[in-house]
């Protein structure tokens, strides 16, 4: 008999009109708050060779690549129906938690989970989580792992991509262009953001006309890899100046380093229509479109030659 495929929003609405359903995790946790749930979620874990020397009890593999896009643009996002494939391989069910893991033995591992935690909401999903400060953090709190490996059993489902919090390449060359209401934010090091560095994929270096720098480390504290949720809205809001109406677009390289600043933003801050630019200045880059700080001729051949230092 052929399963009848659930849409994630039908699932939704099931989930909101069950009582009985455990409080929502909320979208970044600590290894405690794993570990003492009732909810028992899927555990994702995105870290790739990592997971066959330890993982989570029950914990599914699904190493960050398969969110990612091809060499010369990796963060593209999938076609719909590869998402789907990929999701029901997973065995992702709309009414179950999901909770991401990544190594978390840098800062810059937390752009991945939240690069998938991006993904799987804008897929439909929506009780979604962050371990904060990854697999680490999970040991660190003398948690145990292990190697054995449970196969996920196949979900059917069905993906209904959400636009909410995406700018692709033609809106932001409308923001670009001046029309409508936004703040660029470029979430790489400032060496990136001056022109100085440049991404390997990327055809030329800069930033996007009127962006404003804020590399995605301001959200975490001094030598910590597990992101700070101790934020001044109010602050962050001014020192952007971010105002009702506008539209708040991550971006950098290949939408990596901006997923941080989007969750940061977004789920943490709560801040309102907080876009994530996938494709980011690798795509941008490769059109015509017009570049801040893109160094000359000369300045950039020294700056290849040096690192940019």
């Amino acid at each position: 008999m052929k399963r009848i495929k659930l849409t994630l929003l039908s699932c939704f609405a099931a989930i909101t009109a069950t009582t009985a359903l455990a409080a929502d995790l909320g979208p970044l946790i600590t290894p405690v708050d794993l570990i003492e749930t009732t909810e028992q979620p899927i555990v994702l874990d995105i870290r790739g060779e990592g997971f066959d020397a330890g993982h989570i009890e029950g914990a599914v593999s699904a190493p960050y690549s398969l969110f990612r896009g091809p060499a010369d643009n990796p963060g593209k996002v999938s076609a719909v129906e590869q998402l789907e494939i990929l999701f029901e391989k997973l065995g992702l069910d709309p009414m179950r938690p999901i909770v991401i893991v990544s190594q978390g033995s840098t800062d810059t591992d937390f752009g991945a989970s939240a690069r998938v935690y991006w993904t799987l909401k804008s897929s439909g999903f929506t009780e979604l989580s962050v371990l904060n400060g990854g697999a680490t953090a999970w040991v660190n709190a003398g948690f145990p792992l292990t190697t054995q490996t449970l196969l996920p059993t196949p979900t059917d489902i069905e993906v209904m991509w959400s636009e909410t919090w995406t700018a692709d390449t033609a809106a932001v060359e409308r923001f670009v262009a001046g029309e409508g209401r936004s703040k660029l934010i470029d979430a790489r090091p400032t060496t990136f953001f001056e022109g100085k560095n440049a991404h390997n994929a990327a055809a030329r270096p800069g930033t996007l006309p009127g962006a404003q720098s804020l590399p995605y480390t301001e959200f975490f504290r001094s030598g910590a890899t597990a992101i700070s949720n101790d934020m001044d809205v109010s602050e962050l809001k001014a020192t952007l100046g971010i105002e009702v109406g506008d539209a708040v677009v991550s971006f950098c390289n290949t939408g990596h380093w901006a997923a941080t600043n989007w969750f940061a933003m977004s789920e943490l801050a709560g801040l309102e229509n907080v876009k994530l630019y996938p494709g980011s200045m690798v795509e941008y880059s490769q059109t015509d479109g017009e570049m801040q700080n893109q160094p000359g001729f000369i300045s950039n051949f020294i700056n290849q030659i040096t690192g940019g230092n």
